[in-house]
């Protein structure tokens, strides 16, 4: 759990509409602590998810199957519940 208070899901303001089913997890139905921090501006939220979606997406050198087993491995040492 992050030391910033972030505001739950249910408290976010209509300028998150578009973004919450992009930041949701399917699996878990539930947005992550790392997004959640976001919801204190919007911009920042869709700024970090295209940043994630770029860095995610496979290369010449580092496929994207390769870049999620780097992804699991950091957030299991971090705790992380993915």
């Amino acid at each position: 759990m992050p030391w910033i208070d972030a505001p739950q899901e249910d408290d976010w303001d209509g300028s998150f509409d578009e973004l919450r089913a992009k930041v949701t997890d399917p699996t878990f139905q539930r947005v992550d602590w790392i997004m959640r921090i976001h919801a204190l501006d919007a911009g920042s939220m869709k700024a970090h998810y295209v940043l994630y979606r770029q860095a995610m997406k496979g290369t010449a050198t580092l496929r994207k199957v390769e870049r999620e087993m780097v992804a699991l491995v950091v957030s299991k040492t971090n705790d992380c519940h993915y």
